[in-house]
């Protein structure tokens, strides 16, 4: 009997050559994890990093790959990259990129609100990309997850005011938040305790890198530098960014919205209380349906079962709960808890389907220079 063959995973001769910018970051290595277990049709994978991680190796489909210097050249002949190595490196290598023909998901805040470039939520606002010129925003990761929910009501019902108050992981800083909150964590019980009050720490002496305060058993109010200017005086940048970003997205430039950025001791997941006034009324019953019906969204069935982000970090959906009405405003308000692992929905995995997006729309390409 003759055997049958397939062309291999990887690598996939009618496929892309990838780069990943930020290849040994916490969201780096999330991407190349996701574009294997995607099947994401790759030719050739490009991790780039700093010059220090140069040389070494990473598994891909079973195969090493050895991580490249981040710089100009290393982009001659990438069909796609999928940045995340920080705001300046973006700033200094993705226009690089894009001059040697390559496409550019980028997952930092610099291209964000430029009004030439495309800020998109895969299944939100995908037709956002028809018009690239090469660069293509991931939006902050607390906006990310809530886009899916937004976009439902808006499209049921209009929206009119949202207000949101958000509890994010320290993994939104990324390694070094992650380990902040470990090692603080440990100095406290090994040198905070305070004798007979078992209820208390003494003030932390665990020297800080990361975060403003103490994140062990605390909360902190603020992510991100406040800015000091108009009518946004005392709002954090990570508070900006989710008023801006969510307005360009759902294309509503004159939508309410408010918020308030809270870093908490969880390792993954961000968790947001939400509330909106609608255009017109909305049945719990049919909001819920309809956010049932929405991709990428799981919304629970019973008030006591709400989602925590420790049970959903490492999946992908959208978790909604605790959706009500407002008591201050029964007639078109609702109130809900939505919860999301920040390092997928809100980085890795949306910057994944960006780029299935781009293959399936057949986007792979720099209009300028005429690349395909």
């Amino acid at each position: 009997m003759m055997m049958m063959t397939t062309a291999p995973l990887y690598p996939n001769p009618t496929g892309y050559t990838v780069a990943v910018l930020g290849a040994t970051g916490v969201v780096g290595s999330l991407i190349i994890k996701l574009l294997e277990e995607r099947h994401f049709p790759i030719k050739a994978l490009k991790p780039l990093a700093s010059k220090r991680s140069a040389g070494k190796a990473i598994t891909f489909h079973g195969q090493a790959v050895l991580i490249e210097e981040a710089c100009p050249e290393a982009f001659t002949g990438v069909d796609i990259v999928l940045a995340s190595a920080g705001g300046s490196i973006s700033a200094a290598l993705v226009p690089e990129a894009v001059k040697r023909g390559a496409v550019c998901i980028d997952n930092t805040s610099h291209f964000r609100m430029d009004a030439t470039v495309p800020l998109v939520v895969g299944g939100v606002n995908e037709e956002a990309l028809v018009g690239h010129q090469g660069i293509i925003a991931n939006p902050n990761c607390s906006t990310a997850q809530l886009m899916p929910v937004l976009k439902t009501l808006r499209d049921a019902a209009g929206l009119k005011r949202v207000i949101v108050s958000t509890y994010q992981s320290v993994s939104g800083a990324g390694k070094e938040g992650l380990d902040e909150l470990r090692n603080e964590a440990e100095n406290d019980f090994t040198n905070g305790k305070v004798a007979g009050q078992s209820d208390k720490f003494a003030p932390s002496q665990y020297e800080r890198t990361k975060f403003a305060r103490p994140i062990s058993f605390n909360l902190i109010p603020q992510i991100d530098v406040f800015a000091t200017e108009g009518v946004e005086a005392g709002y954090t940048k990570e508070e900006l960014k989710l008023i801006h970003e969510t307005k360009k997205i759902l294309n509503l430039p004159n939508l309410q919205i408010t918020a308030t950025a809270v870093r908490v001791p969880v390792l993954v997941g961000h968790s947001e209380s939400v509330t909106v006034d609608l255009d017109r009324p909305l049945s719990l019953e049919t909001a819920t349906q309809l956010l049932a019906e929405t991709a990428d969204v799981v919304i629970a069935n019973t008030h006591e079962g709400y989602f925590t982000p420790r049970e959903t970090a490492g999946t992908d959906p959208v978790y909604v709960s605790r959706l009500r009405k407002d008591t201050s405003n029964p007639e078109t308000g609702l109130n809900f808890w939505v919860v999301s692992d920040n390092l997928r929905i809100g980085a890795a995995l949306n910057a994944v389907r960006l780029a299935e997006a781009l293959h399936r729309l057949k986007l792979v390409r720099v209009p300028s220079l005429g690349c395909v």
